[in-house]
């Protein structure tokens, strides 16, 4: 399973210093929470600020638009060619346009879910998408526990997404002691923010994870 670190959860002032310690076999993807103060009532990070975070790494940006209209965002990440950049479905009328537009470019287009919202809704953009992301949380609230239908609905995308060649993602409340059951279900990515940063320790703590992910792959 590949970790996601979410970096809101990190000392931001930090940053600098401490994003070229993490490694590769511990952290996968940098997660990065762009928040608009519409779609979500939180303002974060932007363009800017991404692009800040890509100079002091090289491990690959996973970039979440939480934010109203993306087609008018999406275009300004085009050129940090980050693993994959995903919008929400709840946001957009143009839905296979934007995947297309980010294709063009090389970079993997992912589709967000939020807890309300049914699998069902993105059942006509599949064949169009490399990844979908699913929150186990409300977005834009930092520290939220995991919410109690998660293992259901993920089990429901997986099935939908199960004749494509689409990774699951999963955001919110991922720690310790949901790894292996997340594992299990078939999750590909999770996003780890206090369950990753807790310790002090988030090279430690990946791998860590990592290793309660495999176990849960074994069970499975």
């Amino acid at each position: 399973m590949k970790i996601s670190a979410s970096i809101l959860a990190a000392k931001l002032t930090g940053l600098a210093t401490e994003l070229p310690t993490y490694k590769k076999e511990s952290i996968d993807l940098i997660h990065i929470d762009v928040m608009d103060g519409n779609f979500v009532p939180q303002i974060s990070f932007g363009e800017a600020f991404t692009k800040e975070v890509k100079s002091h790494t090289d491990i690959p940006l996973d970039v979440h638009l939480m934010v109203s209209n993306p087609e008018l965002h999406v275009p300004k990440y085009f050129d940090l060619k980050p693993y994959c950049i995903t919008f929400h479905i709840e946001t957009t009328n143009f839905s296979v346009r934007l995947a297309e537009e980010i294709k063009k470019q090389g970079i993997k287009v992912g589709v967000s879910l939020n807890p309300q919202t049914p699998p069902e809704s993105i059942s006509q953009i599949l064949p169009y998408l490399d990844l979908v992301l699913l929150m186990t949380v409300d977005p834009g609230f930092y520290g939220q526990s995991f919410v109690k239908s998660g293992f259901e609905k993920i089990a429901a995308v997986r099935k939908l997404t199960k004749p494509y060649n689409i990774e699951l993602e999963v955001d919110g409340g991922v720690n310790e002691s949901n790894m292996e059951e997340l594992a299990k279900l078939g999750v590909d990515i999770t996003v780890v923010g206090s369950g990753l940063y807790k310790t002090g320790d988030p090279n430690a703590q990946g791998k860590k994870l990592k290793e309660l992910a495999a176990s849960g792959r074994t069970r499975s």
